[in-house]
């Protein structure tokens, strides 16, 4: 039972994730103008789509790898390896999505990194560097003694699910603000509640239902990867002489 609840579980996350990317594609396309890249502000609506595909959607599937029964069995190195390679599509995408955002204000005069919403995002990035480096160092490269891992991971899981908390407070925050400048001189503003300000809010409570079903996932107890010698009933069972 649990093994199915937590695959049903996967496949809605996966469903939601999917649908916060491509709402916000649609969100930049249909009422924002589509996309370009040459410091005008169709180079920003780059921004949100990257930054949403980037800190939430790609970095909450790559947090959850280590959730896959799969990996509770056979050697480790190859599910490292695809937890950072996840965690390290997720960056790139999201220093282009800042490239994006800092090359639009820099063209247009306008200030960097002033607003409550480019705090939270750059401290989320920053904390985002130093975990991949970090767990770079620490859990796929040889050196590092059993007791320094072993003192390390609830510190890592900590900042993995605080990284994906302060990534949705971000996201969040984005959507409030560039409907209220997108909106601010338009003839129904945003609090008269015109279709973009429902769909992009519609979007934003996708993204925090993708980042809670994340946030449940990592934390449900019964999903966690076994202590070694224990067996569940989502652990696959080897035959005999495998």
């Amino acid at each position: 039972m649990a093994s199915g609840w937590f695959y049903l579980s996967c496949l809605l996350l996966g469903s939601l994730g999917s649908m916060c990317i491509l709402f916000t594609i649609y969100w930049m396309q249909y009422w924002r103008g589509g996309f370009a890249w040459n410091g005008s502000i169709y180079m920003f609506n780059w921004h949100p789509v990257l930054m949403v595909a980037g800190m939430v959607v790609f970095y909450g599937g790559a947090s959850l790898v280590y959730r896959l029964p799969q990996s509770w069995v056979g050697p480790k190195l190859p599910w490292k390896l695809l937890h950072a390679a996840l965690h390290l599509m997720a960056f790139i995408l999201t220093v282009v999505g800042l490239v994006a955002v800092f090359t639009f204000h820099n063209h247009g005069k306008i200030a960097n990194l002033y607003s409550l919403h480019s705090w939270l995002g750059i401290t989320a990035v920053f904390l985002f560097a130093c975990q991949w480096c970090l767990g770079f160092a620490v859990f796929l490269l040889p050196w590092a003694s059993m007791w320094l891992r072993s003192l390390l991971k609830p510190i890592h899981v900590f900042f993995g699910a605080a990284i994906l908390s302060l990534s949705i407070a971000s996201v969040i925050s984005g959507i409030n603000e560039k409907l209220f400048f997108s909106l601010k001189n338009t003839t129904r503003p945003y609090n008269s509640l015109p279709s973009e300000a429902v769909f992009a809010n519609s979007t934003g409570m996708l993204v925090v239902a993708f980042g809670l079903l994340v946030l449940y996932i990592l934390l449900a107890s019964s999903w966690k990867r076994p202590e070694p010698g224990i067996l569940t009933d989502r652990q696959p069972l080897l035959h005999d002489g495998e």
